[in-house]
């Protein structure tokens, strides 16, 4: 089963959209975590994360350098993580590699032979030689970054640039174009974020069958249900709308967990009535 097939399998069991991401910082955790050892607080949040949260999910989406950053043993602490993700359910890694040569080598290697997850994000900036080495991996997803969340995407990503056929596009729309013609074993996707929900959907329009992971609900400001309208396939499908702060801090006592899975629920919820919205 790849990527795609995978993701699509459990969107369809737990009739889902939602994607959470696992982006655990200490400081913020609950007052029960507090005085456990960090490494074994972070295994604990999360593990009790994705117990509450994953019969609402399409997929989990850790985030590799909030694991980086506790050191040595962060990679430990972060295939632990892994571990107690259901197998059914679809790992992508939030890492936005992207180099060159051996390089990029290295780091398919590392993400879904040593990791052995199902999808990552890359950084496309450097062009087809860059990414080669993970499309390399057919039954993974390799999601590029195209429209970025942040306020500052603009700095580059709206310059008008001159594509292969002398047309003047905004670089995002051009990246997506490019990305299309990568795709020929269906294992590419894309990053738009939530946040710009009109580049969503002619993104969506020019990519009618890739999945589109959406950042950038919450926390960030996107409107939920513009960018599910503008983000899913002609099926209400192929968006995966991803979530973090939210979720993960929901509760800050010993029910920290119980509350994320009911934020889970609810957004799980808003994402249905959405799509279903856009569907009639």
């Amino acid at each position: 089963m790849n990527f795609l097939e995978k993701l699509l399998g459990v969107s369809r069991q737990h009739n889902s959209l939602l994607c959470v991401g696992l982006d655990p910082e200490p400081g913020l955790f609950p007052v029960v975590l507090r005085d456990v050892p960090v490494e074994k607080a972070v295994i604990r949040f999360c593990h009790a994360i994705i117990e509450a949260t994953a019969a609402f999910v399409c997929a989990f989406k850790p985030n590799i350098a909030f694991f980086e950053a506790l050191g040595p043993v962060g990679m430990s602490v972060f295939q632990e993580v892994l571990a107690a993700i259901p197998a059914y359910i679809p790992v992508i890694i939030d890492a936005k590699r992207g180099d060159l040569g051996n390089t990029a080598r290295n780091y398919a290697t590392t993400v879904f032979d040593i990791y052995g997850c199902d999808a990552v994000t890359v950084n496309p900036y450097l062009g087809y030689d860059s990414v080669a080495p993970f499309l390399a991996y057919r039954d993974k997803g390799v999601i590029m970054l195209c429209r970025t969340s942040n306020p500052s995407a603009r700095d580059f990503q709206d310059l008008l640039v001159q594509d292969g056929e002398g047309q003047q596009r905004p670089l995002y729309e051009v990246v997506a174009r490019r990305v299309q013609t990568w795709n020929e074993a269906g294992n590419c996707g894309l990053v738009v974020g939530a946040t710009y929900p009109q580049e969503l959907r002619v993104i969506r329009s020019l990519c009618p069958t890739m999945p589109i992971l959406i950042p950038g609900v919450g926390a960030q400001g996107g409107d939920l249900e513009a960018s599910i309208q503008a983000g899913v396939d002609k099926h209400g499908e192929r968006a995966i709308l991803a979530v973090s702060r939210s979720i993960l801090y929901a509760g800050g006592s010993h029910d920290f967990a119980t509350r994320a899975g009911q934020e889970a629920q609810r957004l799980r919820n808003l994402i249905n009535e959405a799509r279903s919205y856009s569907e009639g």
